[in-house]
């Protein structure tokens, strides 16, 4: 079989089984809703939907008021993944953003495990099927089918191994002004599909180089001019096409200083045990490890643990092995946060990570995530170990059955199920249909109650089926908040805002005098509001009796409650 055929046929292999990682979410896109990402799905949607109308309308994509308005969003400074989304525009002005949604994700899984197969094939390993197994963790592994529930920001990594395949061939002397003019094209596609795949990416990387600088100085030295010259043609490019949206991400309206995360470190355990979605996994004990189902960033199982012990003492001669397991070990280190838990107790150990949080940029990585980096280093192991069972003669048969099946022992119980989907529920008429043009005014805002944000983000689903004819205030985006400008989740509430919130969490409801009236009317003219709208919710009654004791009796319209302002 040729290169060309083997990878069309492994390629085919991926796009099935990314297709039966979303088979629940294909049975209707438009309807189906992954329902272990929280609200993060209408984020996303929502992030599509405006870069859309952004570029049909020939508006920025860089900023918008659909969102918190009247201050607005800086999408620069959001991941809306200009690289996917713009490209896709046609595709969600022709069949909504939750097709594109779909497309993205199923694509990003795919596609990116076809291209760690095509670094692997070309540059590590001489068998297709060992590079196809590589690939397949890549891009299968727990970590990823985690974020896979909410971030294709962490599922499109197709660029970054073109990244790594780029500073292999300036490593070898090839022709650096054009491979790094191609690189820094790369990192600039990066820029505007994740900034933090490539902070991570190049946090990796340079624990490779200084790996393999170590074990082989002569060779290090040798690659490092055309290396260096490379890379500065590529920070030439790259900034040159992504400097104006860079300055506007970290200086333009509504920009921030730093996103700060508490800590957010892996349990010692989560390194060894298993992922929810994971074949061999419990959502319970998984649960009880990490933030939430999105950020389950380890859960490797304990017999991939000591396979890849095993890979790296074995094949410990052949000079990438090592550095590759350095690679894994410091990131996986780091991923244990500021102090060190175990079992969920913490410790009194300081982690690595308590030094590297004080870097710039990095206060604003989830340091959890830092297992994402040792998921290709693992592949390329994986990938390595296949290849010498493969090339073993038939005398060493009785080895390669054992090490075939340690592969498969550590494997097979990582084997990620569907994600879960289920059915959302339908808009209200009253904005599918355009009732709402009868109470909004084209500048002016509807406030949604309670006004989104990212416990509760459904009226952006609103939004969008309205055509994104209206403006909202607050909304689930990241911006700045108080004098430091740092970076946080939604706007800083208004006092109207948070009382609403706290009937949505409660069911309960509050006193309410001329003072709360008194702030309501505040916050309405900070909004510019001209209707407030109260759609189907658990808590609707109490909801319902609060805003008639601040705004007095509603019309109900379409499937809502209207109180016209």
């Amino acid at each position: 079989m040729t290169r060309r055929r083997a990878g069309l046929v492994v390629a085919c292999v991926y796009l099935a089984l990314a297709v039966f990682v979303y088979v629940h979410l294909w049975a209707d896109p438009s309807r189906r809703y992954l329902v272990d990402g929280g609200q993060d799905q209408h984020q996303w949607e929502w992030f599509f939907a405006v870069t859309a109308r952004n570029l049909a309308s020939w508006d920025s994509p860089l900023f918008t008021t659909l969102q918190n308005y009247p201050l607005g969003v800086n999408l620069m400074a959001n991941t809306v993944m200009l690289g996917v989304s713009a490209p896709l525009a046609p595709v969600t002005l022709a069949f909504g953003p939750s097709a594109t949604w779909a497309i993205v994700l199923t694509g990003g899984l795919a596609g990116s495990a076809a291209a760690w197969y095509r670094l692997l094939s070309r540059h590590v390993v001489s068998s297709p099927v060992a590079a196809g197994v590589g690939g397949a963790f890549c891009a299968f592994a727990p970590p990823i089918i985690s974020h896979a529930n909410a971030h294709p920001n962490f599922v499109v990594l197709f660029a970054i191994p073109l990244i790594i395949g780029r500073f292999l061939l300036l490593a070898r002397h090839r022709r650096v002004w054009r491979d790094g003019t191609v690189l820094g094209l790369l990192v600039t596609y990066q820029i505007f599909l994740g900034e933090e795949v490539l902070l991570l990416a190049a946090a990796g990387l340079a624990v490779l180089a200084a790996g393999y600088a170590a074990a082989r100085p002569d060779a290090a030295l040798a690659a490092l001019r055309p290396l260096v010259a490379g890379t500065a043609v590529a920070a030439v490019v790259s900034l040159t096409l992504s400097g104006p949206a860079l300055w506007f991400q970290f200086a333009g309206a509504q920009s921030y200083a730093s996103l700060i995360h508490g800590p957010a470190g892996n349990d010692v355990q989560a390194l060894v045990s298993y992922a929810g979605r994971s074949l061999a996994g419990d959502a319970g004990v998984a649960a009880a490890l990490s933030l939430n189902p999105t950020e389950q960033n380890a859960f490797f199982g304990w017999p991939l643990a000591v396979l890849v012990a095993g890979v790296a003492v074995w094949l410990r001669r052949i000079p990438v092995v090592l550095p590759l397991t350095l690679v894994v070990v410091v990131s996986a280190a780091l991923s244990l946060g500021p102090e060190i838990t175990f079992y969920g107790e913490k410790s009194s150990y300081l982690g690595p990570w308590w030094w590297m949080s004080q870097l710039p940029l990095f206060e604003s990585v989830l340091e959890s995530r830092f297992t994402l980096v040792c998921v290709p280093a693992v592949g390329a192991l994986l990938a390595i170990a296949a290849d010498r069972v493969l090339e073993m003669s038939w005398r060493g048969a009785p080895a390669r059955v054992l090490l075939g099946l340690a592969l498969a022992e550590a494997l097979l119980p990582l084997a990620p199920k569907p994600l879960v989907a289920a059915d959302r529920p339908d808009t209200p008429a009253f904005f599918t249909t355009g009732m709402w043009r009868s109470y909004v005014r084209p500048g002016r805002s509807l406030v949604p109650v309670p006004p989104p944000d990212a416990a509760d983000a459904t009226a952006l689903r609103w939004q969008i089926d309205a055509g994104l004819g209206f403006l909202l205030p607050e909304g689930y985006f990241v911006g700045p908040v108080g004098p430091d400008r740092q970076g946080a989740y939604g706007a800083p509430p208004r006092p109207t805002a948070s009382l609403l919130r706290d009937v949505r969490d409660s069911g309960e409801i509050p006193a309410i005098g001329p003072a709360e009236q008194a702030g309501m009317r505040t916050d309405l003219a900070y909004w510019r509001a001209d209707a407030v709208v109260l759609g189907p919710h658990e808590h609707q009654d109490a909801l319902l009796r609060t805003l008639t004791t601040l705004l007095g009796q509603p019309r109900f319209v379409g499937g809502v409650w209207v109180w016209d302002v």
